[in-house]
């Protein structure tokens, strides 16, 4: 089996996600089907459709994560000891060198990633520019627009 990088956060929210799915949408689910059997003939009744639909939906994103957890290798940033380098779950501040903005990106998980908290997945362009970088490096990263150059200004373990 293929180990899915996970920091520490990244697993608890796919715990939670998946505790609420079996916990709240489940019994939603199976109550929603019969209320709709309740209504009689079940070959023309689009609620019983729906909520057959939406429990297909739930079990799988069930069955989803219970994978993903089950072959997650969880990270702690903070016990990394990568000597400056920009490794997975390292939070990496950087400064384009074309206009000068400066950001702070923390490398995770496919299913971590999000761009407006500053979470960026290991598989993008610009994380694969950064491993291995230390503080002083530039990345080249290619862009949809060309060639980025980004210089590393620090590598955090937080």
């Amino acid at each position: 089996m293929i180990k899915i990088p996970l920091t520490v956060i990244g697993a608890e929210l796919l715990r939670n996600e998946l505790q609420r799915l079996k916990s709240v949408e489940r019994p939603n689910v199976i109550a929603a089907i019969a209320e709709a059997r309740s209504h009689g003939d079940l070959s023309e009744n689009a609620e019983y459709d729906a909520a057959k639909e939406r429990q297909a939906f739930v079990e799988g994103r069930i069955a989803e994560l219970e994978g993903k957890l089950s072959n997650a290798q969880i990270i702690d940033p903070k016990e990394l000891d990568a000597d400056g380098r920009v490794v997975f779950g390292a939070t990496v501040d950087l400064e384009d060198l074309e206009t000068g903005d400066k950001v702070a990106y923390q490398i995770v998980g496919d299913d971590e990633a999000n761009i407006k908290l500053g979470k960026i997945s290991v598989s993008s362009p610009i994380a694969r520019a950064l491993i291995g970088k230390v503080a002083g490096e530039v990345a080249e990263v290619m862009a949809p627009g060309g060639i980025r150059e980004y210089e590393v200004l620090e590598v955090r373990y937080i």
